[in-house]
């Protein structure tokens, strides 16, 4: 289980809202509550599910101008144990805000997923313990997901079937994949092919494992450095090294037809083309967003 380093803070501070509110909704003490859950559940940023999932027409999922949706922060897997924090309706279903140490959220971000994706627990249940698959293993799943369209937030390629009671009079054949959130974005086609083994987040990536030395490198230097699985990573999107003439990643392309999705290039092209506008450095500097730099973190054991 990869070290959340943030998990100490986030322990006091429950600690302290039991104490003192007993995690209790708009003020009235009540038990504090844990779930497991127990088949792939979306987990978003607003309680509003009836609006994401259905609409006012009862046929529509909620999207910007690129087809995403931004409410969507992860799909967490089966096993994933959650702190509740409170519970909420959208229309006539039962909402949880939970907090989960397999998820690191952005400050001031609020989680949310339906309750019926949870077994309910007196205590915090035995924390969810990955296996990681074999090195070909992972390398074959990332192949496989090729093609795959590009899902904010998403790291189920096949979608949660279970979403389709959220609208109304069904889902059609043709839009069942979109609207069941069928796709991966960046971080999530690494965190599919490892089975939730690795952060979801880029913003966790850029520090994981350990620093190739890529500091004034050219394209050519650094690919000969690259060893299968090592990402090429920035705040906001990484690229996977596929073997030693290919990479992979989900994109997100705006406009273009399916708005991107799961594609594999020639490294030395992508290499390439990243380094027109970033340049390498070893070590992601802490608290920097870094528009302009990317860094190679080697995390598979040797």
């Amino acid at each position: 289980m990869v070290y959340n380093s943030s998990r100490p803070a986030r322990m006091i501070r429950k600690a302290v809202l039991v104490i003192i509110f007993g995690y209790a909704g708009f003020g009235a003490a009540e038990a504090v509550e844990y779930g497991v859950v127990v088949t792939p559940a979306p987990v978003l940023n607003s309680p509003d599910f009836a609006s994401v999932f259905g609409g006012q027409s009862g046929h529509e999922l909620k999207t910007d101008r690129c087809g995403q949706t931004r409410e969507l922060e992860y799909i967490a897997l089966p096993g994933t144990a959650v702190t509740i924090l409170k519970k909420l309706k959208s229309g006539t279903v039962d909402i949880c805000q939970i907090e989960t140490e397999d998820y690191s959220a952005a400050p001031n971000v609020r989680l949310y997923m339906e309750c019926r994706f949870l077994v309910m627990k007196n205590s915090m249940p035995e924390q969810r313990r990955p296996l990681l698959p074999t090195r070909a293993e992972v390398v074959s799943t990332l192949r496989a997901a090729s093609g795959r369209p590009y899902v904010w937030g998403s790291n189920a390629p096949t979608g949660i079937p279970e979403l389709a009671v959220w609208f109304t009079g069904g889902i059609s054949d043709n839009e069942r994949e979109r609207l069941t959130l069928a796709g991966l974005d960046c971080s999530g086609l690494l965190y599919h092919a490892t089975g939730g083994w690795t952060p979801r987040n880029t913003s966790q990536l850029v520090s994981y494992g350990h620093a190739v030395v890529i500091a004034g490198n050219s394209p050519v230097e650094i690919a000969a450095k690259l060893q299968p699985l090592d990402l090429i990573v920035w705040n906001g999107h990484v690229v996977i090294v596929l073997d030693q003439l290919t990479t992979i990643e989900s994109r997100l392309e705006c406009g273009a037809p399916g708005n991107g999705g799961v594609v594999t290039t020639p490294l030395s092209q992508r290499l390439a083309a990243i380094m027109r506008t970033r340049h390498p450095v070893n070590v992601w500097p802490v608290g920097k967003k870094g528009s302009d730099i990317f860094v190679v973190r080697r995390w598979y054991p040797l």
